[in-house]
Order: C-alpha cells, then sequence, then structure tokens
C-alpha cells in the first residue's frame, strides 16, 4: 500500500520502503544514523510473560538486520477491557526483560482497548551511515549463511490447537526467545565481509530470500538438506498445521522457485514457514566456512544454506 502513495524526497533517507528491507535508516550526522521498525502481534504461546519476550525479541531483530544497535523503544498494546491486568503485567516484564538484554531502554508506549491482545514495540537504534547492512547487495559468488532453524510458524499453530509436544514448544522458544544481538555485535567487531543481511520473519525464508535476490539483482541457490529446522516442525507440516501465513507465502512467491525433484513437498512447504523473531540470513564474501566455524565457536548456530548466483531464471533454486 505504501508503494501507491506519493513519495517523499529526502536526501537523509538511506533506506527506506523502496526495497521492502527490514527497518527504515535515516542519516542525522556524518557518522550516525536512526534505523527505526514497528512490529507487534497477538500472543502465539501461552505464557504471557514468554509471549512478552517473544514480541521484543521479534521488534529488536529488525535493527539487528541492518547492521545497528538498539537504542530506545516503545511500547505498543492492545488489551481487552475486562481482562486480568496482571496478565498484561506479565507480557510487559517479558518484553522488559529482552529490552534489558538488548540494551535497549523502553521509555514509553501506548495503549488502546482491543478485544484481541496485541503487543510489540517501535524501536530506534544507531548505525554508522557506511555500515548499513541493507537486503540489496548481496553479489554473485557470495554463500549464504543462515543462523537459526527454520519451524516456529507450523509449531505454534500446533501450540494453538493443543496439539504440540513440550520438546517442540522448548526448541520453538528458545529460538524465539534468542536475539540476534550476539551475531551482529560478532559481525561488527570481526569486520565480516557481508554485502547484505535480513532476518527470515514473517515472510519465510523464500519470501526474504526473494526480497533480496530481487534488490540485488541476483539469484540464488539454496541446498534443501542444509537448512536447519527446528525438533518438531516435519511432524507439524505432516499432521497438516499449516498456518495461513505459510500458504498465503506460498502462494505469492513460489512462481519465482525452482525445486530439484529430490526435494520432498515437507521441506518445500517449511520454506515458506513464517517465522517469528527468526535468524539472520546474510550473503558473504567467500571463506563462508571460516565464519560459520567463527560463528558457531561463539555459540552461535549459523550454517551455510547456499550462494548467490548471476540474475537467472529460476530467481531461486532449491537443491537436494
Amino acid at each position: 500500500m505504501l508503494g501507491k502513495l506519493a513519495r517523499q524526497h529526502d536526501p537523509n533517507v538511506l533506506v527506506g520502503f523502496d526495497y521492502a528491507d527490514d527497518a527504515g535508516v535515516y542519516q542525522i550526522a556524518p557518522d550516525q544514523a536512526l534505523v527505526q521498525t514497528v512490529d507487534f502481534f497477538t500472543p502465539i504461546v501461552d505464557d504471557p510473560y514468554t509471549f512478552g519476550q517473544i514480541a521484543a525479541t521479534n521488534a529488536l531483530s529488525d535493527v539487528y538486520a541492518m547492521g545497528g544497535k538498539p537504542l530506545t523503544s516503545l511500547a505498543l498494546v492492545c488489551f481487552p477491557e475486562k481482562a486480568d491486568l496482571e496478565i498484561l503485567q506479565q507480557i510487559l516484564a517479558g518484553g522488559l526483560s529482552k529490552m534489558i538484554e538488548a540494551g535497549c531502554t523502553v521509555i514509553g508506549g501506548h495503549s488502546i482497548r482491543d478485544e484481541e491482545t496485541k503487543f510489540g514495540y517501535s524501536v530506534t537504534g544507531l548505525v554508522h551511515p557506511k555500515k548499513v547492512l541493507a537486503n540489496r547487495g548481496a553479489e554473485p559468488g557470495d554463500v549464504l549463511i543462515l543462523t537459526k532453524a527454520l519451524g516456529t510458524g507450523v509449531i505454534s499453530t500446533a501450540i494453538k490447537k493443543g496439539k504440540a509436544e513440550p520438546a517442540w514448544i522448548d526448541a520453538a522458544v528458545q529460538s524465539m526467545t534468542t536475539l540476534n544481538k550476539k551475531t551482529a555485535e560478532f559481525i561488527a567487531e570481526n569486520d565480516v565481509s557481508v554485502d547484505a543481511m535480513t532476518d527470515i520473519t514473517g515472510f519465510g525464508l523464500i519470501g526474504h530470500s526473494r526480497e533480496m535476490a530481487l534488490a540485488s539483482n541476483v539469484s540464488l541457490a539454496l541446498h534443501a538438506s542444509r537448512i536447519p529446522l527446528l525438533a518438531g516442525a516435519l511432524e507439524c507440516v505432516r499432521a497438516g498445521y499449516i498456518p495461513a501465513g505459510l500458504k498465503n507465502n506460498r502462494s505469492f512467491a513460489e512462481c519465482l522457485v525452482e525445486y530439484e525433484e529430490s526435494v520432498s513437498d515437507d521441506i518445500r512447504t517449511l520454506l515458506f514457514d513464517p517465522q517469528t523473531a527468526g535468524g539472520l540470513l546474510m550473503s558473504v564474501k567467500t571463506h563462508g566456512n571460516d565464519w560459520v566455524s567463527r560463528l558457531n565457536a561463539e555459540g552461535i548456530p549459523a550454517v551455510q544454506i547456499g550462494e548467490v548466483l548471476p540474475e537467472s531464471k529460476p530467481l531461486i533454486f532449491i537443491t537436494k
């Protein structure tokens, strides 16, 4: 819808909504730019404190995806008028715990009465104008590195249906409450040669890979057997716990994807699974294995899942 509006021309806008990037970037000084993002959603787990943590982790992720450092945040709350305020307090407390972990100060917020609970944050961060990591810039020959496993969408659907096993829930919650802070700091401190980066959230791995490929005028090859999956993700797909967002993602983007016949439909399905607080997908110059090993040594479960190719058809090719 934003694309249908009149364009504003401001030379200080380093990243706008032209390329469907993760956050906006606005330069305020020769060596400083603001990173601004907003995200909120309905509960995806039963425990209110955990829901708050997930919502905060998800909102912070877009700042990390731009190479930025979160600075301040504003809480966004929709809450039923007759609901127990202790629940809301727990949600806010969970969110605050992750904001404290990120070193991001909550300075206020806004709330309205709503029949359905919704929670999230608007987050502002800082980045050097020359160190912005947008989703455009990937170059042929780069390797693709992913830092979290897929499957939170289908597992969350199983949770809502009361069908998720405890081990699946534990794995998904662990993933959704792990900040991308450590990865972003590693990149900044070790001068990793990242040409482009995005986080994998609501549009799934294929949707966000599509955005990177289109913005960078390249094609991507992804190796299905290397893509990490959360415990229970395949079982959820096979049991039919498919969220509407996954179906929408697949309907929208699969026309740009070609598969090797050996790639199973279960795996194909999970490539479109909408993630909450997902991992970072980075396009890195060669020696990707070296960077993966160093990320793993820092406790980051990074995996090399593909390569960047010259622009061609298909836009995204999935091999076994």
